[in-house]
């Protein structure tokens, strides 16, 4: 299913963000790469699309941080994370002081989640059942 043509040095977008590890799973990649936060040499990702060495891939990660990255290698089938590094080069710029002191001020300015209570325990189902027999 994921074997390319023989000869080929191309492996499809959602196929190669897997297994350089820049996400978990290749469903996830899709789901990104479907989002519109991956894009292949400046134009909108989609994930049957063929990636090539030298190809620029930019992701947009959580609060707006975009990752540029340059194929450098191609693999079809999973390798160890040190040899996935190998296969891109990470070309993101520093943040500059401005974003760095948006990001603080964001991460203080928006409010945490409560934590959420999720399905009571059995300590507090015998509590919730004494309150119901009372009422």
């Amino acid at each position: 299913m994921l074997k390319n043509k023989p000869g080929s040095d191309a492996v499809r977008l959602d196929v190669w963000l897997d297994v350089t590890c820049l996400f978990r799973t290749r469903s996830e990649a899709q789901r990104a790469i479907k989002g519109g936060k991956v894009g292949l040499n400046d134009h909108r990702g989609k994930p049957h699309r063929e990636i090539h060495p030298g190809d620029k891939v930019s992701i947009t990660r959580t609060n707006g941080v975009k990752q540029l990255v340059e194929v450098i290698g191609i693999a079809d089938r999973h390798v160890s994370k040190h040899d996935a590094r190998t296969l891109y080069a990470d070309r993101t710029p520093p943040p500059s002081e401005e974003e760095k002191a948006f990001r603080a001020l964001i991460k203080h300015v928006r409010p945490n989640n409560p934590a959420k209570m999720g399905v009571p325990n059995k300590r507090q189902r015998r509590q919730l059942r004494k309150l119901k027999e009372v009422q």
